[in-house]
């Protein structure tokens, strides 16, 4: 898989270095800082979570975690320790390629790797003015409650990047939730429908057994 990356993404143009553990990603990380991290769970020594958690202690690179099918937990854990993304084995490509795309370009819209902190977040054609307190899709505003408020606000923080559950909970809801999905269910349901989302082409994204994610519809819908 590791050769199958290499030349896909060398041939569009991409310079790709190859390590075949987590002790060998994590030392060229530090002598040679990358600027995106394409991180397998499934390594031979170290733990991929732990990988990434060591990782987020001191560089805000993308990272786009690999993970086999039924691994939604791998995927949580991998995402609440600063993950940014995730694709299921098997995976095409272009998917992975798309992902990459999405990452770079928002990681560098933002200083350091964090969070937007403007008083107006964009995602395509919607608009979160966090100072007004207002949401605009396509122009038109949207009478939201305050947690439906905070719930778009954060993922806007963050577009194109997979929130987990616990993640949107405790900072919407604070810090004695984490486990009461259904709240989000109902939530995002209520969201989708102010919005006028068409179900072909969604702003806010489930991903399933994980978390949601806000993106731009005319970008690939990631």
């Amino acid at each position: 898989m590791r050769r199958a990356l290499r030349a896909s993404l060398g041939a569009r143009g991409y310079e790709v270095e190859l390590a075949a553990s987590g002790r060998e990603a994590l030392a060229g990380a530090v002598t040679d800082p990358p600027n995106l991290v394409i991180l397998d769970l499934g390594l031979p020594d170290i733990d991929g979570v732990e990988v990434c958690r060591r990782l987020r202690a001191w560089s805000s690179v993308p990272i786009i975690v690999v993970s086999a099918d039924g691994a939604d937990e791998r995927k949580v854990a991998a995402l609440d320790e600063g993950a940014n993304d995730y694709v299921t084995k098997p995976f095409s490509t272009p998917e992975l390629l798309a992902r990459v795309r999405v990452a770079l370009r928002t990681h560098a819209a933002r200083p350091v790797g964090g969070p937007a902190e403007e008083p107006v977040l964009r995602v395509g054609d919607l608009v979160v003015d966090v100072a007004r307190h207002e949401v605009r899709a396509a122009g038109e505003l949207i009478d939201l409650t305050p947690k439906e408020f905070g719930f778009v606000a954060l993922l806007a923080r963050w577009p194109g990047r997979v929130l987990t559950h616990r993640t949107i909970l405790q900072e919407v809801w604070g810090r004695g939730y984490g486990t009461e999905t259904q709240y989000l269910r109902v939530y995002a349901s209520q969201i989708r429908k102010k919005l006028h989302e068409d179900p072909a082409r969604p702003r806010l994204v489930t991903e399933p057994g994980v978390g949601y994610r806000l993106v731009d519809p005319d970008d690939g819908g990631l």
